[in-house]
């Protein structure tokens, strides 16, 4: 074997979690109904919605194999208490093709290409770009502009990075991305950390949107298991379809990445 096989090799054993083994989707989500299976499996993906009383009518919250608490995670921070109302979304596709996780970690860090992402309009009645403006910053508390990274040969155990998206509804909004490689794939974690407001008026307070994708390696492809969820005052909600809101926002988030993997 040549030295550039034996490197080869070396690179790709750095691209997977200590100690992962590769799983098929029914070891992780066993007995799930062929409707749900169906669209996981159909390029669409699945996604449901839930207010703070159904929580645990959510796939995550069901058997499964995925990290213990990956939606109490968000559901312990966002729980709609008082005269607040809390929402969740939850998604769940399968992406064909052999890819590795490092690619996933490279997508993640192509910010920019946030910017300009489509979505569907009812009140216009066309596609408009959800993001009007998406860059990484220096950190929480200094917002000037760095560039994205170069493509990374090696993914770290742990990254916190600081974004500012020009939303086309919200203004301009600040998240924190948070991830952290597991033992069986890579997961991200978006949490806002200034209001995110309308016309001046706040929507949703900090840290109270929040948004976790878990990604894993699988024998049919790429795992991508999602829940975002926000807590609103109950006068918001009364105005806003907030369900409506982070379901855009959240398959915004998800097309990011598989087209960025596609590239």
């Amino acid at each position: 074997m040549t030295t550039k096989c034996y490197l080869s090799i070396f690179m790709l054993f750095l691209t997977l979690p200590l100690g992962a083994q590769t799983r098929s989707f029914n070891a992780i989500f066993p007995g799930l109904p062929p409707e749900i299976r169906k669209s996981v499996f159909s390029g669409e993906g699945y996604l449901k919605s839930e207010n703070a009383a159904s929580v645990n009518n959510l796939i995550g919250n069901g058997p499964n194999g995925l990290m213990p608490g990956i939606t109490k995670n968000v559901t312990d921070k966002i729980k709609g208490k008082g005269k607040e109302s809390a929402c969740f979304v939850e998604a769940l596709v399968v992406i064909s093709g052999n890819k590795s996780l490092l690619e996933v970690y490279n997508a993640l860090g192509k910010i920019r290409g946030l910017k300009g992402r489509m979505y569907e309009s009812h009140s216009r009645g066309e596609s408009v770009p959800l993001f009007e403006e998406a860059t990484r910053l220096e950190s929480a508390k200094k917002n000037t502009p760095v560039p994205d990274p170069s493509p990374a040969s090696t993914i770290p155990k742990t990254e916190t990075v600081y974004i500012r998206l020009k939303d086309t509804n919200f203004g301009n909004s600040f998240y924190r991305g948070d991830m952290v490689l597991d033992k069986n794939g890579l997961e991200f974690t978006l949490t806002n950390f200034k209001n995110i407001s309308f016309m001046l008026v706040p929507v949703i307070k900090e840290e109270k949107f929040i948004a976790q994708l878990h990604f894993e390696i699988i024998d049919e492809g790429i795992l991508v298991y999602s829940i975002a969820g926000a807590e609103v005052s109950d006068f918001v909600a009364s105005r806003i379809d907030m369900p409506s809101a982070i379901r855009k926002r959240l398959g915004v988030i998800i097309s990011w990445v598989t087209d960025g993997l596609k590239k």
